[in-house]
């Protein structure tokens, strides 16, 4: 027995897998490491899906990824298209498609050098289209539209719903939540890693740390300086409307995340950088950036120009210097594993983002290779013609 076990501070709970973040890579890891028959347990600072996994624009996006996440996001989708297999309910998926407007000829001379670039690389979810199939899809287009990008399998989700799916999927398979239980350090001691929370000490021979913004704080404790930030990111949601838009749309030229629900509502994000206050644990929205965006919508879609807007929000996510995520196994400690950083695009990876952390977990390596996301690269930029994120549509939050 260590020496926290021989403390006056109680080790309250056990398992073999312990994760630090009830987001949807949270849940998702937790879910696929339980059904491979580890017992985990998940702590969560708030409750489950209460920051960038519970609200945010719940976009099933491939189209405009970075290379390297390309086939991570191609095989989420396979598994977005099988959710109700998988964990019992289909998230509130709508595959409606993606489509990325070009309003110029340079910004279609864009999306052309984008298709043709993820083609040399043997990718061809993306097709170029022209004006005339653009407004084939969307009619109520502004005409000013010169083209896009169109991917068909994409679409949108319910983040809550979704988040919330995976983890009654991982209860079910013996994983417990504990929400409120925030950690504020870890530490290995001999082979068991510990995480201290009000409630007392947790205790697991593997570790995650899933918590979003928050994660940097963690691998820091265990030697590892990961160059992230925080950002507020903001959405914002109509009044109702007639329909008029069936796909999901981003801009090439401009940040944009747009998609009209059932009901009649229009969300409207990406990327729209808010106020993040971590210590406070919350995002603050920044009222003349919306503006802008609001602007941006009522180009495109001449007719909204007086439809009100309901509410807006904002929340807090983690972004790395290179706009990729880390998922990776410690380079410092054993049995340490990272999941975070996902630069306001995770919502749409979290399927198999879990799946491969869960077999980096408990088989030593994943079925895909994640080694673009180590945590010990070198975090330099990558190229903007290669990462394309205008059209992201994972702005966050509560």
């Amino acid at each position: 027995m260590n020496e926290i076990e021989q403390s006056s501070e109680r080790v309250v709970g056990k398992a073999d897998i312990l994760v630090i973040g009830g987001g949807l890579h949270g849940a998702s890891s937790a879910f696929h490491s339980a059904r491979r028959g580890a017992s985990v347990i998940v702590l969560e600072a708030d409750y489950v899906a209460r920051h960038s996994s519970g609200v945010n624009a719940g976009g099933v996006r491939t189209l405009g990824r970075p290379l390297p996440e390309i086939p991570l996001a191609l095989m989420s989708r396979d598994m977005w298209h099988t959710l109700p297999e998988l964990v019992g309910d289909d998230g509130g998926f709508v595959p409606s498609g993606q489509l990325k407007i070009a309003e110029t000829q340079a910004e279609l001379d864009e999306c052309r050098e984008r298709v043709a670039l993820l083609q040399a690389n043997g990718f061809t979810h993306e097709q170029l289209i022209d004006r005339e199939t653009v407004l084939e899809l969307e009619p109520a287009l502004s005409k000013h539209v010169v083209g896009g990008i169109w991917v068909e399998r994409d679409g949108y989700a319910l983040p809550f719903r979704t988040t919330t799916a995976f983890r009654l999927a991982g209860q079910r398979c013996g994983v417990r939540f504990y929400e409120g239980t925030a950690v504020s350090r870890i530490e290995q001691r001999g082979t068991r890693w510990y995480a201290k929370t009000p409630r007392g000490w947790f205790a697991a021979e593997k570790l995650l740390v899933a918590a979003g913004a928050w994660s940097g704080e963690l691998a820091q404790q265990a030697g590892e300086a990961v160059p992230v930030h925080p950002e507020g990111l903001m959405l914002m949601v109509t009044h109702r409307v007639a329909p008029f838009c069936k796909a999901t749309l981003g801009a090439t030229g401009r940040p944009l995340s747009f998609k009209q629900f059932d009901n009649g509502t229009v969300v409207i994000g990406g990327k729209l950088i808010g106020i993040a206050d971590l210590a406070g644990r919350h995002g603050e929205v920044d009222f003349m950036r919306l503006v802008k965006s609001a602007q941006t919508v009522v180009d495109l879609f001449p007719h909204l120009r007086h439809l009100g807007i309901n509410r807006a929000w904002a929340g807090v996510e983690a972004f790395t210097d290179d706009s990729l995520p880390v998922i990776s196994a410690s380079r410092t400690a054993s049995n340490l594993y990272y999941s975070f950083g996902y630069c306001g695009s995770g919502f749409q990876m979290g399927p198999a983002c879990g799946r491969l952390v869960a077999e980096m977990m408990i088989d030593g390596a994943p079925s895909l290779s994640l080694d673009a996301f180590a945590i010990d690269r070198s975090f330099a930029c990558v190229d903007a013609g290669a990462t394309s994120t205008s059209t992201s549509n994972a702005a966050v939050h509560h």
